[in-house]
């Protein structure tokens, strides 16, 4: 989905700045009496343009409206405060506990990643090996993406990078027997933790995310309370089709959280927000970078603040 609002000229304004001129006068300071219908129909515009959803939107929207009508907030620096107060509020409401929930160390521990084609769903599951690395004894890269060669040879080579184990599969192999296979090498080599990579896939495709609820039944069978954590990895940048993707995920297999592999908080964030708000799920992991240790716990707080900055 195109965001209109940030591709040439003036439409590279942040965020932030064009909030500011729909809501501010020059001299910085709300609008006296606050905000009137025809500004607070280009806020919401404005917002809905910038992938915050409908529902984050009106209820953002119906916020600046009550605290600028009663005078709560008058400077740049107070609207910008309250604006991002209400933003982490939507963030910490509901299922917002970025950590993983996985069993004690020396416990055997299962993350199943999924997500589209080209997200960077590999490259994810080899940071979150590292991260792991720093707190579990040993850890299992399963590649359960039998439909491409190269991806099951790119997730031996994350491996191989983070000192993880590494389990695989000829290509076209069932993706549950390998997901089955990974769960009994780690058991017989001593492992505690196994992620289980899957066939990138459109989410509209209903025969693979079929196959993928079956794999995620298999493991619940082989490991009781498995899997430990589901985690869709969206692209950030793509707007509201992350919230569709999420949908469509959600309802083949109960997602526990969002490792989010690309975020330009200054464009595409608000998507962030709408994620939360209409289904209530984490976003547990930001990648920042391309290294394997650049991938960090999602901060509400400070991802609130840099939605609103510039």
């Amino acid at each position: 989905m195109a965001n209109r609002l940030y591709r040439t000229g003036e439409e590279r304004k942040s965020l932030w700045q064009r909030v500011k001129e729909i809501a501010l006068t020059d001299v910085g300071v709300v609008m006296e009496g606050g905000l009137d219908q025809g500004a607070l129909e280009r806020l919401e515009e404005l917002l809905l343009a910038s992938d915050f959803g409908v529902g984050a939107t009106l209820r953002l929207v119906d916020h600046v409206e009550g605290l600028t009508r009663s005078g709560t907030v008058r400077t740049e620096k107070e609207f910008r405060a309250a604006v991002s107060d209400e933003i982490e509020r939507i963030l910490r409401s509901g299922r917002s506990d970025p950590s993983l929930n996985l069993p004690p160390r020396g416990e055997l521990a299962v993350i199943l990643v999924v997500g589209v084609n080209g997200v960077g769903k590999t490259t994810t599951i080899g940071k979150l090996a590292e991260r792991l690395r720093r707190s579990r004894d040993r850890v299992v890269l399963a590649a359960g993406d039998t439909f491409r060669a190269g991806a099951i040879d790119q997730l031996r080579i994350w491996a191989e990078r983070t000192g993880s184990e590494f389990v695989g599969a000829h290509p076209g192999a069932d993706p549950a027997s390998v997901a089955f296979d990974a769960l009994d090498a780690a058991r017989k080599r001593g492992a505690d933790t196994v992620i289980v990579d899957t066939a990138g896939r459109l989410h509209t495709q209903g025969d693979l995310m079929t196959e993928l609820s079956k794999v995620g039944r298999v493991i619940e069978r082989k490991v009781e309370g498995a899997p430990h954590e589901t985690l869709l990895v969206l692209d950030a940048t793509v707007g509201q089709n992350a919230v569709r993707q999420a949908t469509r995920f959600n309802a083949a297999l109960e997602l526990s959280g969002l490792a989010l592999a690309k975020l330009d908080s200054s464009a595409k964030g608000g998507v962030v927000v709408a994620l939360k708000q209409e289904l209530d799920l984490p976003v547990k992991l930001v990648g920042t970078g391309e290294g394997k240790g650049d991938l960090e716990e999602f901060d509400a707080r400070a991802f609130s603040r840099d939605l609103l900055a510039g």
